[in-house]
């Protein structure tokens, strides 16, 4: 059989068709001749570090950090080094890592401290006449100091510490000075502080001796025991102490005797001897604090006896610390009657007795807190009449149109009967805060007077000064004593009755001026005693 092929005409694509064609196998002949590279990543990178006065070159792998270097290249670091860039890092080609070694020494040196000198004017002595109460000596102190080096270079030297040593014990000259005031004849023993040194009066008020004279008493507490034999005192702390004082006394009776430490320290409120009990106090104290006012008020009380060597007998805790309610952190005070056998206390909401035997307090009367605004609290002064059947005292009283009572401005001065039905008796109206009402020694018939102060300014008695005025036990005849008539008040302080009378009459020991000043009673005259204008306490018994 024959076959016939047959032949197919081509094929003809359209234009468009043909065009698209080739285009395609353009590109894809194109990118058959393109192949792409393969990235190359290198194996590791060069870096450099400086350390211990070498310079090493290492290699790490790509993305490593400063602390891995460094622990490859066996390098570790204490804990004050320093290294550039810091640890955490990431390192790049031909980086260089500088590590700075860094360490602290301490040194300790020893150093003087040079004694200060004081100069106290006295006018018991003739003009310019010197005498030297108390030789000067240098102290010491240790000085710690923290030497910083880096690659063994000292960069800094700073102080890390300092105690002292020794206290650096200050010179005391005695200057005479002119003295205008005649001596006057005194009863008792009257003691006063001036430029932070306790001086004694006897017989005398030209007769003046020293009794404490290292110029640190703060004025806290005076005491003259009830026979005024001996004296209880404050001193401030040392400067690298964070105490705020110490309590300390000293025997009148014994020539030259030296203070003795009753180990007891922070006393800003109350001490005091009690009475008919020889070397017994009490005192409260205080936390101190770095913000104002300086403490954190314990509230608490506490007994103490001791023998006249200063070897401490016996200490009793009265009261336990506690918060000592509204305004509490300021701290309570406490006032022994003159037989003993009752002791008040006062705090800014109340009055009322410690129960000695059951160890609690057994309040009076409430009080109405005053609202200083500010970093200190009103506590009212106490004062007992000598057969201890009066508690005098100054009371805050509400006034009218205010919604706030606790800034009222009106303060009475009242009398408390604490076997009574336990209603105080208004005395004086608008005394003023501080009135600090003090009876006076009973007459040969039983009678006694109060001294109180009166703020000339009734309504701003805060920031008033005073003047003394005298009334009788139930509230009459009140007048002014002292000062005179156009002179200037005095600042608010407790009054100090001579313990007899002198001249047929009672007298008040008063600071007037930073000067002491002795009034007269009877006739309203007074006298001043010193002039040097630095008298900051007294007491008289």
């Amino acid at each position: 059989m024959l076959l016939r092929l047959r032949r197919h005409p081509p094929i003809i694509l359209p234009g468009k068709i043909a065009g698209l064609l080739v285009i395609v196998i353009t590109i894809l002949i194109a990118f058959s001749g393109c192949t792409p590279a393969t990235a190359t990543v290198p194996a590791a990178i060069h870096i450099q570090i400086i350390a211990d006065g070498d310079t090493r070159q290492i290699e790490v792998p790509p993305g490593s950090s400063v602390q891995f270097a460094l622990d490859a290249a066996n390098i570790s670091l204490s804990e004050l080094d320093r290294i550039d860039p810091q640890s955490f890092s990431i390192l790049a080609e031909g980086d260089t890592i500088r590590v700075t070694r860094v360490r602290e020494e301490f040194e300790i040196q020893e150093s003087t401290v040079p004694f200060e000198r004081q100069t106290v004017r006295n006018e018991s002595l003739p003009e310019g006449q010197t005498v030297l109460i108390q030789a000067g000596s240098n102290g010491s102190q240790q000085t710690t100091y923290r030497i910083l080096y880096e690659n063994d270079i000292e960069v800094s030297r700073t102080i890390f510490k300092m105690d002292t040593l020794v206290e650096a014990q200050p010179e005391i000259l005695m200057v005479g000075v002119q003295a205008p005031f005649s001596p006057a004849q005194i009863p008792g023993r009257l003691v006063y502080l001036t430029g932070g040194n306790a001086w004694l009066m006897e017989e005398t008020t030209g007769n003046r001796r020293p009794l404490v004279t290292t110029g640190d008493l703060d004025g806290r507490i005076l005491r003259l025991s009830p026979d005024a034999s001996w004296l209880l005192f404050t001193r401030k702390a040392a400067q690298s102490s964070s105490d705020i004082n110490t309590l300390w006394a000293i025997n009148l009776d014994q020539d030259n005797a030296r203070p003795l430490s009753l180990k007891v320290k922070n006393v800003v409120h109350f001490a005091d001897w009690i009475p008919n009990s020889g070397l017994t106090i009490i005192f409260s104290t205080v936390e101190p604090r770095p913000a104002s006012p300086g403490w954190q008020a314990n509230n608490d009380l506490n007994k103490l006896s001791f023998g006249s060597g200063g070897t401490i007998i016996r200490q009793e805790k009265i009261l336990d610390a506690s918060s000592g309610g509204i305004y509490g952190w300021w701290g309570t005070t406490y006032a022994w009657s003159p037989d003993g056998k009752l002791l008040a206390y006062a705090r800014p909401d109340g009055i009322g007795l410690v129960n000695l035997e059951k160890k609690t307090l057994e309040p009076l009367i409430e009080i109405i807190p005053y609202q200083t605004g500010s970093d200190w609290a009103w506590v009212p002064g106490l004062g007992w009449s000598k057969d201890h059947a009066i508690l005098y005292t100054t009371l805050h009283a509400p006034m009218s149109g205010l919604t706030n009572n606790e800034a009222s401005p009106l303060f009475n001065l009242e009398a408390i009967l604490p076997e009574g039905d336990g209603n105080p008796l208004p005395l004086v109206i608008q005394s003023g805060m501080f009135a600090y009402p003090q009876p006076s020694p009973v007459d040969g018939q039983g009678n006694f007077q109060v001294a109180y102060l009166q703020s000339v300014f009734k309504d701003q008695s805060e920031t008033s000064n005073y003047r003394i005025m005298l009334m009788d036990q139930d509230g009459s005849n009140q007048h002014e004593v002292f000062p005179a008539q156009g002179s200037p008040g005095i600042q608010p302080q407790e009054l100090i009755w001579s313990p007899k009378p002198m001249e047929d009459a009672l007298w008040l020991a008063v600071i007037y001026q930073n000067n002491l000043y002795l009034v007269n009673t009877t006739n309203n005259q007074s006298q001043q005693i010193t002039g040097d204008g630095l008298i900051t306490m007294v007491d008289w018994r």
